[in-house]
């Protein structure tokens, strides 16, 4: 039997889908304490009973959010791949950081839900950019063999720290460009310059020193 995400992303138009919709932003601007239910039917126009009865309690939802943002984020991952496989590292980085940071900037609420989900607990046990995720980054940034049957600690929390890079810069998007006089277009471009300017030479040098 398909679960309700299954249903939902089978069909977009469908109730699921549109609460579905609703919850990704809402979670992603309050955070899995800060939303209720309630919160999410109002905006949707529905009654809460209607809410529950497509995805029972707050939980499930907010499980299928996770999941839902998994399932695009990694086929992101895979697409963006696929563009830069065989390319050397720094046309790799500038290519990854630019697709990652437009998709991000597109979907702010992935960015968001993952440092609510470092910051707050949830009490789930789903996920957010797993380990199959980040050793995926990792064997194609080139910090570990494809060959080797585990990725280093080291190289696990390289890739967290370009991934952590762009999403701070995502969930500060209401922040920092008031703070740094950029308007939104002029923000994210100067966004992209500046994570390559700080993370490409850093991972090209560690490359070049066999490191």
């Amino acid at each position: 039997m398909a679960t309700p995400l299954e249903k939902a992303r089978k069909d977009p138009e469908s109730m699921k889908a549109r609460i579905l919709a609703v919850a990704h932003r809402i979670v992603g601007e309050y955070g899995f304490h800060g939303t209720t239910t309630r919160m999410i039917a109002q905006e949707v126009g529905i009654d809460i009973s209607t809410l529950h009865y497509h995805w029972g309690e707050k939980k499930d939802l907010y499980e299928a959010v996770i999941i839902d943002i998994n399932k695009d984020l990694g086929q992101k991952l895979i697409d963006v791949e696929k563009i830069i496989h065989g390319l050397p590292l720094a046309e790799r980085m500038v290519i990854a950081i630019d697709a990652m940071t437009d998709y991000l900037f597109d979907c702010p609420e992935i960015s968001n839900i993952m440092l609510f989900r470092y910051i707050v607990k949830t009490r789930d046990n789903v996920d957010l950019l797993g380990p199959e995720f980040t050793t995926d980054i990792a064997r194609s940034m080139g910090l570990t063999r494809n060959s080797s049957p585990s990725t280093p600690p080291r190289a696990m929390l390289e890739v967290l720290a370009v991934m952590n890079a762009i999403h701070n810069f995502i969930s500060g998007e209401n922040f920092f460009p008031p703070m740094v006089r950029l308007e939104r277009g002029e923000y994210t471009k100067t966004v992209k310059e500046t994570l390559r300017f700080v993370l490409i030479p850093a991972f090209v040098k560690r490359e070049g020193e066999g490191l």
